[in-house]
């Protein structure tokens, strides 16, 4: 492997300045200096704090994880119009340049991540600590080291591979790697992760929300779905069953702040209200998709910017009695929303998303909203076990774990399809069950080596989407910096 300094972050100063039982805390991200290494299980344990953090930042879940539902047709920027929000018109126009912002926020947001992991991956083994924080820390330093490959991989491809911390001595101009050579990777940390993390079950309060067994055995049934490995898609899942996870027995409740971490939960980016620093910040903890995703002008939600409008297309995919459209979809003639009745005049659609909404009576600072986003869910699970076994040809078998999901949306069961009308079925059911929840997209490009999106992108008028696209640029800065790095095909 090779070495790699994260130029794009200032890594200058002290991080081991304070410590917190609180999993929340922030640490200073961007002000490293991987010579203060952790001596104190309490040390260890705030760097692996600082390895969640790049989730909860806007570059990532708080805001460009869950617009590539824009990308993917399921809705439109909305917002203010006009250049509001330009780079995600380009991204979901596939008119995206190599200056993108939008692109830019995806390349950076997970190397401070994978930084701490290294940095916990390289220390721990020597430590004089308590073996099960050592055994746990480590387990979460390789899923999260994982997950932020996993982004990158899914994203742009080959990428620099960094597995050690990083020095003045190390190698600044790096190369990147096979994507196939990134995928071993994760893989092999979210086995290790697996091996070494203990059951969601054995977490305390405290520690509500960092990853599990669960988590690990979730994202490598993700991962193998991606590469096509349909039997450990099974194999993975069927892990993931044996720890007692189930449905919400209301689909809602996946999306309450009442209600967060809870049994149908695998992993979710965790977010505070009264965490402090400048909302606009990285340091900001308090989660965006409220404020952002409001009805723009109702006095529904604090904020309340109007992204993420659901489109007419999307909003018609529901089938008749489908529960998930009440708790997705702000659509007029709908439940009221807190009392307040929705009108189509709130956006340019005529819709707007209502998931991840908080509403007023709840939160009544913009800044403060503490809605947790979802990374795996069961649902999700079960909705990848049944493709897996679809695609093993036991598609029988695989109408059963779908028909737990429908039957939770107040749906009849799905009986005696074709192998072929069931892999549309189960993609049609992943679109509505996990929508704008950032999934949507890697269904896209994933299925027939993009051709699946690329056809639905064209049945709905999005003509620019080519093959290029299913992969994004490397930001053009970043290739100015580094004249190793070589750009994708097309770009």
């Amino acid at each position: 492997m090779k070495h790699f300094k994260i130029y794009i972050m200032s890594l200058v100063a002290l991080l081991l300045m304070s410590c917190s039982d609180d999993f929340l805390d922030r640490q200073p991200l961007d002000t490293i200096n991987t010579e203060n290494y952790p001596t104190t299980a309490e040390e260890l344990v705030t760097v692996v704090n600082g390895a969640y953090q790049p989730l909860q930042w806007p570059k990532l879940y708080n805001l460009r994880m869950w617009s590539t539902d824009i990308m993917a047709g399921n809705s439109i920027v909305g917002a203010g119009g006009g250049s509001d929000g330009i780079e995600t018109q380009d991204m979901a126009n596939f008119v995206t340049n190599t200056d993108n912002a939008g692109v830019l926020d995806l390349w950076r947001g997970p190397w401070p991540g994978i930084l701490m992991s290294n940095i916990v991956l390289d220390a721990a083994p020597q430590m004089d600590i308590d073996e099960d924080i050592r055994k746990r820390s480590m387990g979460e330093a390789h899923f999260l080291r994982a997950h932020y490959y996993f982004i990158l991989a899914r994203f742009f491809g080959d990428v620099p591979l960094i597995t050690e911390p990083q020095s003045s001595d190390s190698d600044l101009f790096p190369p990147r790697d096979p994507v196939a050579q990134v995928y071993e990777l994760i893989i092999s940390d979210l086995n290790a992760a697996a091996e070494l993390l203990p059951p969601k079950s054995s977490y305390g309060s405290e520690n509500k929300g960092r990853v599990s067994k669960g988590a690990a055995y979730g994202l490598l049934a993700k991962v193998h779905l991606t590469l096509g490995n349909y039997q450990e898609v099974v194999q993975y899942a069927n892990e993931v069953e044996s720890l007692g996870y189930a449905l919400n027995e209301n689909y809602a409740d996946n999306f309450s702040i009442t209600n967060e971490n809870s049994v149908e939960s695998l992993f979710e980016v965790q977010y505070a209200s009264n965490g402090g620093y400048d909302f606009w910040s990285n340091e900001n903890q308090a989660s965006w998709a409220s404020p952002f995703m409001g009805p723009r002008g109702a006095n529904f939600v604090a904020g309340g910017y109007g992204w993420n409008q659901p489109t007419e297309e999307f909003v018609n995919a529901y089938e008749e009695g489908d529960e998930r459209k009440d708790a997705t979809v702000l659509y007029e003639g709908g439940p009221e929303f807190d009392g307040k009745e929705y009108e189509s005049r709130f956006s340019f659609t005529g819709y707007n998303t209502r998931k991840f909404l908080v509403p007023l009576s709840q939160v009544s600072a913009y800044d403060n909203s503490p809605m947790n986003f979802p990374i795996l869910r069961f649902a999700d699970v079960l909705l990848m076990k049944a493709e897996a076994l679809n695609e093993l040809g036991q598609t029988e078998l695989a109408e059963d774990y779908l028909n737990m999901v429908r039957n939770r949306a107040g749906l009849d069961d799905i009986e005696n399809l074709s192998q072929a009308d069931f892999r549309n079925a189960v993609l049609h059911e992943r679109r509505i069950e996990l929508a704008f929840e950032g999934q949507r997209w890697f269904d896209l490009i994933r299925v027939n080596d993009g051709e699946y999106g690329l056809n639905f992108l064209r049945s709905i008028g999005r003509n620019n989407a080519s093959q290029k696209h299913l992969l994004f640029p490397i930001p053009q800065i970043e290739l100015d910096r580094n004249p190793n790095l070589v750009q994708n095909p097309g770009y």
